[in-house]
């Protein structure tokens, strides 16, 4: 396969996919979830292969969605409209849940693949990234390494979902509700990662536990998975990431989902970041009440 994106590569019975734009620190770009998906396939059609790893290049696992492509650049976007007030089409909840959809999908493949996936993580996971590497299986991160959903503070609702799957209400809440990154022992103390270790050592810890694996027939190895997987969608997973991913769209074109994308193009992506993270309120000329009936007193 031809991949512009990423790198896939096997050696024995582990396959390992690669995201492969490290100059963008492995940012996601349009084709990146497409071809993400192709290569989990790839692998499981591979009689060979009986464990995936999930990495990325350069010093990053993935930093989001390339925010370059989607916020910095001037006027409608994929992922924004931005309304006919504003010179461009009204926005499609239908339409940007359609697109929306298809990459929360695409990301699942690792989730649903019938091979085990563990995600290496070596450097920032943050916002899509953290989605797509709480996709995996199993998620084993450097000590220095961070992991978080900024945009949980304004542009963004992790579509997946995972954060309360893997951490419960309580855990999920205090990181969605702040946006806060944590590193790699954090998380494995609230239980988000399997385990954290020094970078020198990821390797090592990561291609242990795959060679380990990789012993199992594929066929024992499918059925854990598959049980495991059915308990979640009992739970409602399904459901669960319609919602999240439908509240995604909202939050790119809420008032102050429209202020950030402007302010990404006046400013740049990097100062609408520092900007949104920096703990002062989020642009509240553009705040509205949540109802008519707000501040009522009778």
């Amino acid at each position: 396969m031809d991949y512009e994106s990423i790198q896939y590569s096997t050696a024995g019975r582990i396959a390992t996919i690669t995201l492969n734009r490290p100059e963008r620190l492995n940012a996601i770009s349009l084709r990146m979830p497409g071809e993400l998906a192709t290569a989990v396939e790839q692998a499981n059609r591979d009689d060979s292969v009986h464990v995936i790893i999930l990495t990325g290049a350069g010093r990053g696992f993935c930093s989001g969605y390339d925010l370059v492509d989607f916020a910095e650049a001037p006027g409608e976007q994929s992922g924004s409209q931005l309304g006919s007030g504003n010179g461009g089409t009204p926005w499609d909840p239908m339409a940007d849940f359609y697109g929306m959809q298809q990459n929360t999908e695409r990301f699942m493949s690792l989730w649903r693949s019938y091979k085990p996936t563990i995600a290496r993580i070596h450097g920032p996971a943050v916002a899509g990234g953290s989605d797509i590497a709480l996709c995996c299986d199993i998620a084993i991160m450097a000590d220095e390494a961070v992991i978080g959903y900024p945009p949980a503070r304004v542009w963004g609702c992790p579509t997946t979902a995972m954060w309360v799957y893997r951490l419960g209400a309580e855990k999920a809440k205090r990181m969605l509700l702040t946006g806060d990154l944590i590193d790699g022992k954090e998380a494995e103390r609230i239980g988000l990662v399997l385990e954290s270790v020094p970078l020198a050592e990821l390797d090592q810890r990561v291609n242990a536990l795959a060679e380990r694996m990789a012993g199992v027939p594929k066929n024992q190895l499918m059925m854990h998975k598959l049980m495991v997987n059915q308990a979640y969608e009992n739970m409602g997973l399904h459901n669960t990431q319609m919602f999240a991913t439908l509240f995604d769209g909202i939050t790119r074109h809420s008032p102050e989902g429209v202020w950030f994308k402007q302010r990404a193009e006046e400013a740049g992506f990097k100062q609408a970041v520092a900007e949104r993270d920096s703990g002062a309120p989020i642009a509240a000329d553009v705040s509205r009440p949540l109802s008519p009936y707000h501040g009522a007193t009778d």
